[in-house]
C-alpha cells in the first residue's frame, strides 16, 4: 500500500479546522498536525516530510502568508504544496498571495467536499476507494 500524503492544517477558527480535519480525512491523507496559529504550522512544516499545508491566511502571530514565504525561503520546505483559505477573495487576489507563495486557494465559506476533492487534485490522488 503506497505511503499516504502528509498534511498540515492551519486556522485559528476551531469550527472552520474542524471541516478541514474532515476534508482532509476524506481526501485519504495523513494528518500531522491541526493547529490554530502560524507558528506551530510552520514548526510542523519545519519538522519535515510534509506534502501540503493548508493554511488560513488571517491567524494571530504568524499568518498564512509569512507561513508560505517562510516555507518558501526555505530549501528544505520549498516544494511543500501550498493551499491558502480565506474568507476575503480580496486577500487572496491582491499583493499577489496567491501566484507568489501558494499553489492554490480556496475561499471560504467551503464544503468539505469542495476542499476534500481540491487536496486530491493538489496531491494527485486519485478517487477515493
Amino acid at each position: 500500500m503506497p505511503e499516504r500524503k502528509r498534511v498540515v492544517i492551519a486556522d485559528d477558527d476551531d469550527d472552520i479546522r474542524g471541516l478541514m480535519t474532515i476534508a482532509a480525512n476524506r481526501a485519504g491523507v495523513e494528518i500531522v498536525a491541526a493547529v490554530d496559529n502560524g507558528s506551530a504550522a510552520l514548526a510542523a512544516v519545519q519538522a519535515g516530510g510534509i506534502d501540503l499545508a493548508v493554511l488560513d491566511i488571517s491567524m494571530p502571530g504568524l499568518n498564512g502568508v509569512e507561513v508560505a514565504e517562510a516555507i518558501r525561503a526555505d530549501d528544505g520546505t520549498r516544494s511543500t504544496l501550498i493551499l491558502m483559505v480565506s474568507a476575503s477573495v480580496q486577500l487572496l487576489t491582491d499583493h499577489g498571495v496567491v501566484a507568489d507563495r501558494s499553489d492554490s486557494f480556496i475561499v471560504k465559506p467551503f464544503s468539505p467536499r469542495v476542499l476534500s476533492t481540491r487536496i486530491r487534485e493538489m496531491l494527485e490522488l486519485g478517487e477515493p476507494a
